[in-house]
């Protein structure tokens, strides 16, 4: 029996009117066939582990296609560290090096022959599409592009017949809610890791930690500084994405991040022109450590500079001016 498709669309954080218009258009056009069912699920990054949408994906072990506001890439690790994890499925729907929608397909960089983390893993032969809600320029090409991967995993439908069904079938999409709040957490991904432990040894606020066969994994998810993507900086893989960072390179886009420009350079200090990437990182840790002794002066349980990185000079007029920034960005939503 050839194995069932599930397809899930991801709202996005926001209430964006014209983003829930398209999700409810996609989820209504692709509803009714017998061969797949449609999930509504919330937004993926803000699921807690225990989530009634990941119960519910966990369930299910064939094909999936994943539209959400993300990076395919981003999405993929994503699920995949909910413990919902298959082959990374190519589609044509994709976003160019300027954002803007495109039907060609993907390519990651090249990489030298080395042993990543992927290559000791055991991961399921189902296939997980990811496609970026973004790069939905309408119902038809979703539609096209679900015949095409239906043809791709074994499946057969001709387009009259996807046509036919559009939103007028007896299997409906189906919403599943959960409580969820905004979060910034890092993910990795483990077809570029090499297990180097450079993210461990850098981040000061316990967010990664090993498994049972000592492979880097993100333990600690909430320890994370909201809007610091430093340790991004210092993986020699570029395997390390923060869903919800502004830059693409950081966020998930598929293209190489070598030459990375810092979104934050402004708040943290313009950098120097030859100021070397973990440098930067490294003033962006050290300014949220500073940030996180201010919030806790009180306690003893502060974690100290590192020694790699030049303390700040608490001594200096603008200091204040500073801290009292970070804080104040801590109260917007980014």
């Amino acid at each position: 029996m050839k194995p069932e498709i599930t397809v899930v669309v991801a709202q996005g954080p926001s209430h964006d009117p014209t983003k829930r218009t398209r999700e409810q258009e996609i989820a209504d056009r692709l509803s009714g066939r017998g061969d797949w069912e449609v999930l509504v699920v919330p937004h993926l990054n803000d699921l807690r582990p225990d989530a009634a949408s990941l119960a519910a994906l966990r369930q299910r072990t064939g094909h999936l296609i994943v539209f959400s506001w993300l990076y395919p890439r981003a999405a993929h690790w994503i699920l995949d560290r909910h413990r919902i994890s298959g082959q990374r499925g190519t589609t044509r729907l994709q976003l160019d090096t300027d954002g803007k929608p495109s039907d060609e397909m993907p390519s990651d960089p090249q990489q030298e022959p080395v042993e990543r983390v992927i290559d000791i893993r055991t991961v399921p032969t189902r296939a997980i599409y990811c496609i970026d809600l973004r790069a939905c320029t309408s119902a038809d090409a979703v539609l096209q592009e679900v015949e095409r991967i239906l043809t791709e995993t074994g499946k057969s439908a001709s387009r009259s017949s996807v046509a036919a069904s559009e939103g007028n079938g007896s299997r409906p999409w189906r919403s599943i809610t959960d409580d969820t709040q905004r979060r910034w957490y890092p993910v990795i991904d483990f077809a570029r890791c090499t297990n180097c432990m450079e993210c461990i040894d850098f981040c000061l606020f316990g967010v990664y930690g090993l498994d049972e066969s000592d492979t880097i994994l993100v333990e600690q998810p909430d320890n994370c500084r909201k809007g610091c993507p430093a340790c991004s900086r210092v993986c020699p893989e570029n395997a390390i994405i923060f869903p919800q960072h502004k830059s693409p390179a950081i966020a998930g886009a598929s293209s190489s991040i070598d030459g990375l420009k810092v979104d934050l350079s402004q708040l943290f200090g313009k950098p120097e022109p030859d100021q070397h990437a973990k440098q930067i990182a490294q003033q962006e840790r050290d300014q949220q450590l500073a940030a996180s002794a201010n919030q806790s002066s009180s306690s003893s349980s502060t974690v100290p500079p590192s020694q790699d990185a030049p303390r700040r000079d608490t001594s200096d007029d603008t200091s204040d001016d500073l801290d009292k920034l970070i804080n104040a960005l801590d109260q917007f939503d980014l």
